[in-house]
């Protein structure tokens, strides 16, 4: 198997769909020996920021000398992106070969894996066989009946804030999305929690007491900018300071929950030390989220929030950083999303808007977007292609705007290609 089967065997409509349980990657990781139990985990549920803490994480981890796998979803451009070990992804070879093992063994099961429990299995399976020390996993969806979750108890569980996302299969209600968040919470492991509402906090406390889990709830007012600018941040937390490349007052907050779960990971002797803490932090990266693709006029930015409080945190930071520049947003967004909600806070802080379609068959037209935006009494068109729009978006806003791509990472890995960015 070469990997355009590879990857043509992943995106097979067998595959498609999200059913939860863990039944079914259970039996695959069986039948590959469970590789999982050899594994030490990081894990990190949320609905928003889990990727941002997750990549923190891991470059500290990888800062204090641990070899350290990284799991994550979606991808931006590459699949290969998903699986990564000291920031380098799988190769297209190692990846085939994965595949290409695991198929058969999901070809015979009675009822098949589904596409995220396919790619979960084969990630456990490459980190034991290059010998990570610890893995950072992101729950991909939820948390109790996420396929991650097959893992025994992790050296650390994470909550990052909550909200409003996949109601249908998660809740209708923060405290019932966390419930299901803090599923991944087992017997004895310790947690940090994102510091959020009340009835989120005392859902993930009782969770912890029942399994007889330590709690760490991270500590905002702790929290003291020093800097801030495109070029990126300096803060303190806990009156320690530390350097921030990734920009707006959330990535703080979640930066404080990175270095939480270090300390935890420190005190269960993990040679993680504070040098190690301050220089994976300063060194992260994690691409689209509120990423200067172009610092020079037309600014341009791109952000893969998709929900209404991703869409906060965004036009939070399009008034921070550019408060007197005329701003255009490219806008792409998925049809089953709250869309509506997430334009409203966009509006605001917007003086035109560009419309495409974003690389998913679950996209809302651009020209139906369009339609939508046009009641803000706002210049708005629509364009054919991404690559349309991002032109169009830097000519709207003119040689003093900026542009900023938002809406759907299902875009961002296209918007990102047209500066250059793989």
């Amino acid at each position: 198997m070469d990997i355009q089967e590879a990857l043509a065997y992943i995106d097979g409509t067998l595959w498609f769909g999200s059913k939860p349980g863990l039944e079914r990657v259970g039996e695959l990781l069986d039948r590959l020996r469970n590789p999982q139990d050899d594994l030490k985990f990081v894990h990190i549920a949320g609905t928003n920021g889990k990727g941002s803490c997750a990549a923190m994480c891991a470059s500290i981890l990888r800062s204090a000398g641990l070899r350290t796998g990284l799991f994550t979803s979606p991808y931006l451009f590459r699949f290969n992106e998903r699986m990564q070990i000291d920031g380098r992804e799988i190769d297209n070879a190692a990846l085939a070969e994965l595949i290409g093992r695991i198929a058969p063994l999901a070809e015979s099961m009675a009822e098949h894996p589904t596409e995220f429990e396919l790619i979960t299995a084969a990630a456990l399976l490459w980190y034991k066989e290059q010998n990570c020390d610890i893995v950072v996993l992101e729950v991909g969806l939820g948390g109790r009946l996420d396929a991650t979750n097959i893992i025994g108890p992790p050296e650390a569980a994470v909550i990052m804030n909550i909200g409003l996302d996949h109601t249908e299969i998660l809740g209708d209600t923060p405290e019932k999305i966390a419930a299901e968040k803090a599923g991944i919470i087992k017997g004895g492991c310790p947690v940090v929690l994102y510091s959020q509402s009340e009835g989120v906090e005392q859902v993930v406390r009782q969770r912890c007491m029942d399994a007889g889990s330590e709690l760490t709830v991270t500590e905002p007012e702790a929290l003291v900018s020093l800097s801030d600018g495109p070029e990126g941040q300096v803060f303190s937390y806990k009156e320690v300071t530390y350097r921030l490349p990734l920009l707006g007052a959330h990535q703080l907050r979640n930066a404080a929950a990175a270095i939480e779960t270090a300390r935890l990971l420190r005190r269960r002797g993990w040679p993680v030390d504070e040098e190690a803490v301050r220089q994976g932090l300063a060194t992260v990266s994690w691409p689209a989220r509120f990423e200067i693709l172009r610092p020079e006029r037309p600014c341009f930015v791109v952000d893969g929030g998709h929900n209404p409080q991703c869409a906060e945190t965004v036009a939070a930071n399009l008034l921070r950083y550019f408060p007197d520049r005329r701003r255009v947003l490219l806008l792409g967004v998925l049809a089953d999303k709250d869309y509506p909600r997430l334009l409203e806070i966009l509006a605001p802080a917007a003086d035109a808007f560009v419309c495409v379609t974003p690389d998913s068959p679950r996209a809302l037209p651009a020209e139906a977007l369009a339609e939508h935006l046009a009641r803000f009494g706002k210049p708005v068109r629509a364009c054919g292609s991404i690559e349309e729009g991002v032109a169009a978006a830097l000519a709207e806003a003119g040689e003093t705007g900026m542009a900023c791509a938002v809406g759907s990472l299902y875009m961002a890995g296209r918007v990102r290609a047209c500066f250059g960015r793989f």
